[in-house]
């Protein structure tokens, strides 16, 4: 070992030798996240021509060999030589990081992909990449190997009219140690979404990795959607049953920010689902625009209850989280020069973006709610109702405080606290029942693992205000234990008290429906927790294969199968089927599920959020002919050996 610190220790990384070195910095992760965000990377480019009116058609195709393509009939990357690099202009692109179009150089009004980082990233962390370029009647070639040109742009006639970009790549092994293969429903999801906030861009994706699909056809799926984002709320609300069946869509442009937004109220729901982008990018955090149009819902339902007698004088007005119950509502911003924080973009930072949105929206609202008075009706005895749910919450919730105070412990009884006090490493085991919550009590490392027993099966609040909400003690328990704060109030993670909170199952039907009640809770309750990464599932064993001394834990059927064929011919062995986690010894729910070294822990993420808000409607909502119908529709095709439980 040498103490010596000097020049010669000083790493100089150059072109594209710091994404390789450091690819999370760029895509976030080298997991599935990741590995598909390279996909989009790509296809943002493609839908930036078709925001700047070049481009009409996307396709996008898995190849068997584990590459991707995508193409477009956009103007094409430009192929001169760039005056600063001396090299083409699209080798510049591919090979230089912060080299584009978008930084202002009048190529492109708005776009998503302003770092500038994007294709030269796809470029550094795949094994190959080939771009054509189809411009001025000649078809452009290069080829390029972990983010290096592989010879000279290669110039070919006979293009004829046609232009466009056309990208391969394949992801390179030696960065996504974990997988290569990419999810065509992760995919579907986000190309869906593009498809929705572009209306008119058609976009096709075939999936040809027959050996996968384990059939003798190509999967393809277009997304075409003339609608656009009014198509959007129509396909989430689907199963739900609207206050006014047309949709309010508000569409204009102001100093250069153009805004479209689309609005519907339904009967059957108790919370909001508002879903905001910003030049086509999810911005999971929030931002400026949405806080435009929180605050130009509230300002304008509040003055239509004065105006039609809803509220009287002497009373207060209705909160920004009573008039958005049951509200569906996109809005899409496109800003010329947007402020996101960080690469990752889930959070737009324009202040101008919120006085737009505020007076765009407001505009349209109120001209739209005037001549239609039995909607604003509906909407505002929907509020009232909510207003009303959520007075009679706050009493139960003092009630609940007061007896807390009088008991001298603010959490709840049941729960089995860690010694440390700091939620970056502290987390929390949801268990159902006293039998599992004493093995888990016993089997967990008490530093830093907490531990609370749920009673039975907890409260579906799908289909549920908040007065009941919190009258239910062990939804009390849970919103105490974790530290969450009330149902509408913006989640601060600062009060979070586990940043780990596992839900820990049955590995049966029961558990699964357990575990189901309790992500409807998180996901309808404080969403943030799942968006911001939160939320675990933990996996326990289903088998233990003993023989002699020496035993393994299989987590499916399959395993067990597997397990038991690789043991000799006519040898001896006991199978044991845990039916629950009360069953296991507290030093077999360690090992198996507890133990960060030897557990599997599932991170519980929302890749595509319209459907998620479909699927939580059908499964757990009031209505009980959308459930039957999916059930009877799926459940013949259902596969019980692939499912993910």
């Amino acid at each position: 070992m040498t103490s010596d610190y000097g020049a010669d220790q000083i790493l100089v990384l150059e072109g594209l030798e710091p994404v390789r070195k450091r690819p999370g910095m760029y895509i976030g992760s080298t997991g599935p996240r990741g590995l598909h965000h390279l996909v989009y990377e790509v296809v943002d480019n493609s839908v930036d021509e078709a925001l700047a009116g070049h481009c009409g058609n996307i396709t996008i195709d898995l190849n068997a060999d584990g590459s991707v393509t995508v193409t477009d009939d956009g103007r094409g990357i430009p192929i001169d030589v760039h005056s600063r690099t001396g090299k083409s202009a699209l080798e510049t692109v591919m090979t230089v990081l912060h080299a584009g179009g978008k930084f202002g150089g009048g190529g492109y009004k708005v776009s998503g992909g302003l770092h500038g980082v994007g294709v030269s990233v796809v470029n550094a962390l795949s094994e190959w990449v080939e771009v054509t370029v189809w411009r001025n009647k000649k078809e452009h070639v290069q080829r390029y190997a972990r983010g290096e040109a592989q010879g000279e742009l290669e110039v070919k006639s006979g293009a004829g009219s046609r232009t466009g970009t056309s990208v391969s790549f394949k992801p390179d092994q030696l960065i996504f140690t974990e997988s290569v293969e990419f999810d065509y429903s992760t995919l579907a999801g986000r190309l869906r979404e593009l498809a929705y906030l572009n209306a008119g861009v058609d976009i096709t994706f075939t999936d040809h990795r027959l050996e996968l699909l384990k059939t003798d056809e190509p999967k393809v799926n277009r997304y075409f959607y003339e609608g656009g984002i009014r198509e959007y709320v129509e396909y989430i609300n689907k199963e739900k049953q609207p206050i006014h069946p047309d949709i309010i869509y508000v569409t204009g442009e102001k100093n250069g920010v153009q805004v479209e937004a689309a609005l519907q109220w339904s009967v059957d729901a108790y919370s909001d689902n508002l879903m905001g982008f910003a030049n086509n990018i999810r911005t999971v955090d929030g931002g400026t625009h949405l806080e435009g149009l929180k605050a130009v819902l509230t300002r304008t339902m509040n003055n239509f209850a004065r105006k039609r007698n809803k509220r009287k004088d002497n009373e207060s007005n209705l909160a920004g989280e009573n008039i958005r119950e049951g509200l569906t509502a996109v809005i899409s911003v496109k800003v010329p020069e947007p402020e996101f924080e960080g690469q990752t973009k889930t959070k737009l930072g324009n202040t101008e973006v919120r006085g737009i949105v505020d007076s765009l929206i407001g505009e349209t609202l109120s001209e739209y709610l005037d001549f239609n008075p039995n909607v604003v009706d509906s909407i505002l005895e929907k509020a009232i109702q909510s207003f009303n749910a959520a007075e009679a919450a706050r009493r139960a919730r003092d009630l609940v405080r007061r007896k807390s105070v009088l008991e001298s412990s603010t959490l709840p009884g049941k729960l089995a606290d860690c010694s440390s006090r700091d939620p970056a490493e502290s987390e929390i085991f949801i268990v159902e029942g006293d039998s599992a919550g004493g093995s888990a009590k016993q089997g967990r490392d008490r530093r830093f693992q907490a531990i609370l027993p749920l009673r039975g099966k907890i409260l579906n609040i799908e289909k549920t205000d908040d007065s009941k909400i919190y009258k239910n003690n062990e939804v009390q328990s849970l919103i105490t234990a974790l530290g969450l704060g009330i149902k509408g109030e913006e989640f601060d993670s600062s009060q979070l008290r586990y940043h780990r909170i596992c839900l820990m199952t049955d590995a049966d039907v029961d558990g699964a429906h357990i575990r189901t009640l309790l992500l409807t809770f998180f996901y309808r309750y404080q969403r943030a927790l799942i968006d911001q990464g939160f939320v675990y599932i933990a996996c326990p064993p289903l088998y233990k294969l003993e023989r002699g001394r020496r035993h393994t834990y299989c987590y499916s059927d399959q395993e067990l199968q597997r397990g038991i064929s690789a043991l000799p011919e006519n040898a001896k062995y006991n199978v044991q089927r845990f039916k629950g986690l009360g069953e296991m010894m507290p030093a077999q729910l360690w090992d198996t599920t507890m133990n960060p070294e030897s557990r599997t822990l599932k991170k519980v993420e929302i890749e595509d959020a319209a459907e998620a808000e479909r699927i939580f409607t059908i499964l757990m909502g009031d209505r009980v002919a959308p459930r039957r119908e999916f059930i009877e529709t799926y459940g013949p095709k259902l596969n019980m050996a692939d499912l993910d439980i």
